[in-house]
């Protein structure tokens, strides 16, 4: 099988997560049947919603640092589990010569799988990713309506970053259900935790409904890249 390249640190606990999941989700009977993983958890990664929104520190210089130190250890294609650091792919999957699996892309293709083309898609996600656009421009090229929040967006990132990010998980999801609620309401009937702690959150709480989760999509396409099966 193939060995899959982890670009982490996005942050560590969502790094930790989609190995895990991966480790779950193989069929496997023993140690050997498991598909060959290296993790760079690159901390020194500059946060990548400041670097969109705010003139912040470039990212993509520690991303390139990551993605060639993985190749060079080995790796036969990339993966990088953080959805903001997505606007920056096409630089660094410039940089190498081994493929990246775009999480992104496998997200929509799961969307447009379990719900259909002519679902709505309530995008909970950093203020960089929603104000780049990326997950809209994904999701059009499908004919799949999007909308994102105007009141909760504040409370989202306050979930993301103060919570999840934080380690404060005792103190719930109330933020991040504000924000579904007022997406529901704007039309929505399927959300995406469009934020790779918003996908931790999800297997930290275990609440269910309509969510897409890109962590869940990511780690189904990397096991079938890799040459692995799902359970």
């Amino acid at each position: 099988m193939k060995t899959i390249g982890i670009i982490g640190g996005m942050g560590p606990l969502a790094t930790v997560d989609l190995y895990r999941r991966i480790v779950l989700r193989t069929r496997a009977e023993k140690d050997q049947d498991h598909i060959h993983v290296i993790i760079d958890s690159n901390t020194d990664i500059p946060d990548r919603t400041k670097a969109i929104i705010a003139d912040g520190e470039d990212p993509t210089p520690e991303l390139i640092k990551s993605a060639k130190r993985l190749e060079q250890a080995g790796a036969d294609f990339l993966i990088m589990p953080c959805n903001t650091a997505h606007y920056f792919i096409d630089r660094v999957s410039g940089s190498v010569h081994i493929p990246f699996v775009n999480m992104l892309e496998e997200t929509v293709k799961s969307t447009c799988d379990k719900y259909g083309k002519n679902t709505v898609v309530g995008i909970m996600a950093t203020d960089g990713t929603v104000k780049s656009g990326i997950y809209e421009k994904y999701y059009s090229k499908l004919g799949i309506k999007t909308i994102v929040p105007d009141k909760t967006q504040e409370k989202i990132m306050m979930f993301i970053y103060e919570v999840v990010k934080a380690g404060k998980l005792e103190q719930g999801t109330d933020l991040m259900f504000e924000c579904v609620e007022e997406l529901r309401q704007k039309g929505a009937n399927a959300f995406l935790l469009g934020c790779t702690e918003l996908s931790s959150a999800q297997y930290y709480y275990g609440f269910e409904g309509s969510f897409i989760n890109p962590m869940e999509a990511l780690t189904e396409a990397s096991i079938k890249y890799a040459g692995g099966e799902i359970n």
